[in-house]
């Protein structure tokens, strides 16, 4: 991506004032309740139409500020290398985009399981970002917080906007929908998905025509499907298992490239019942469905 002037030189406000601390925040799961594969780029990367929406379910991320310049993360996440961290990759971003030798101490509580498709990883990034110009006290338009975001991930500026949106591109070209607010249940079956290998896979459906956002949304929940679904299954048999387990009892998808699938409930007490109905072995959640995402409500923006 094209490096632009630093956030330090394109800011257009004044600094805000630092925030109170420790910051305690959410970062929010997200789920695919569409995802089409509309062609393959030059660069390798794949172009996609896409339905985000948020969930009342995710990690959280404490944050402390310290003026040495230090930035800490704890604790470690098995298999990540300090250095492929996004929650550090983010903090350290913003920190020489920006100019301030503040620091921080951040702590994760982490609840989302790692390549499940729930956009974890990314969603911590961006609640990184969005805590730390509040804690430095930055005053940062979201729009030059979802640009850094981008650098991170695809899904990084979705989590950074906060809002229900429909996404082209790579993912980064955002519109703010609203969409229904059901309750969900995902579950995770306990197998770690690779997305570069989903993508990968001569098998994957690549071409499926191009529709509007209006029609997509005209054509409502019934009609929304995940390429990638497909793929996975073919690769994954727990991912099949829990599908097949899940679609017996309620419409159920992948979300993004999996591990995660999820069905759309129509109450609580649905989610409740099925919930205790999920085999040993799985991982299960219920959550609702959310247009604005928890961390901007927290953040007040």
């Amino acid at each position: 991506m094209p490096r632009t002037a630093p956030l330090s030189a394109t800011r257009s406000a004044p600094c805000s004032p630092p925030r109170a601390e420790p910051l305690v925040l959410p970062a929010p799961a997200k789920l695919n309740r569409l995802l089409h594969i509309t062609g393959r780029r030059p660069d390798g990367y794949h172009e996609l139409q896409t339905l985000f929406q948020f969930l009342d379910a995710g990690d959280t991320l404490t944050l402390r500020r310290r003026t040495d310049g230090e930035l800490n993360l704890s604790p470690s996440l098995d298999g990540v290398a300090p250095a492929d961290n996004l929650i550090l990759r983010a903090a350290r971003l913003l920190q020489a985009e920006s100019g301030r030798r503040l620091g921080a101490d951040i702590h994760l509580d982490k609840r989302l399981p790692m390549g499940g498709g729930l956009g974890g990883g990314s969603s911590d990034a961006a609640t990184a970002l969005l805590g730390l110009d509040a804690l430095w006290g930055l005053g940062l338009e979201l729009s030059e917080l979802a640009r850094l975001g981008l650098t991170l991930g695809a899904d990084v500026p979705v989590f950074v906007h906060g809002h229900a949106a429909w996404a082209e591109g790579i993912g980064e070209r955002l519109t703010p929908v609203t969409l229904d607010t059901p309750w969900f249940l995902v579950i995770h079956p306990g197998v770690t998905v690779s997305t570069p290998a989903v993508f990968g896979a001569p098998e994957l459906t690549r071409h499926t025509p191009p529709i509007t956002m209006a029609r997509a949304l005209q054509g409502g929940a019934a009609s929304w499907h995940n390429d990638c679904q497909d793929t996975v299954r073919r690769h994954y048999p727990e991912v099949a298992r829990a599908l097949d387990w899940l679609a017996h009892r309620a419409p159920a998808m992948l979300t993004g490239t999996g591990a995660c699938v999820f069905a759309r409930l129509e109450s609580e007490s649905q989610a409740d019942r099925l919930l205790a109905e999920v085999p040993d072995g799985w991982h299960a959640i219920k959550a609702r469905g959310l247009n604005r995402s928890p961390l901007h409500a927290a953040l007040g923006r």
